[in-house]
């Protein structure tokens, strides 16, 4: 019964900012792997950012430097925190859990789809 609600995003001109977050139910939170991807029409989901259970990061290339994976504990809460945004990042964002590990694997947003363990999306959009 893992429920995941998003909250945030909208529209920014390049250069802007944005915050989202993704507040968690139904299980324990931080004992598995968490994470955003993003999916913009014509092309593939990809992976956005990860956190596992012992707070280690990994992000895309393409946001290296500008994105911010972080999650509050008490509040049961994954954040992204996005700065100098692009066109190129328009996209729906989804937070999404791999439950099965506690670790983030290759395949983790593919495995967190198939059990329904992500969230709702929301629209990201950036303006030149």
């Amino acid at each position: 019964q893992v429920q995941l609600l998003q909250s945030g995003g909208g529209s920014v001109q390049s250069g802007g900012s944005l915050r989202l977050s993704c507040a968690a139910s139904g299980y324990t939170f931080n004992s598995n792997c968490m994470g955003w991807f993003r999916h913009a029409p014509g092309k593939d989901r990809e992976t956005v950012a990860t956190i596992d259970s012992g707070g280690n990061t990994k992000y895309a290339d393409s946001v290296k430097g500008r994105f911010t994976i972080s999650q509050d504990n008490a509040k049961a809460t994954l954040y992204l925190q996005m700065h100098s945004l692009q066109p190129e990042d328009t996209a729906i964002y989804y937070c999404a859990a791999d439950t099965t590990t506690d670790t983030c694997g290759a395949h983790w947003y593919r495995r967190a789809i198939s059990m329904g363990t992500w969230g709702q999306g929301t629209q990201v959009t950036v303006s030149s």
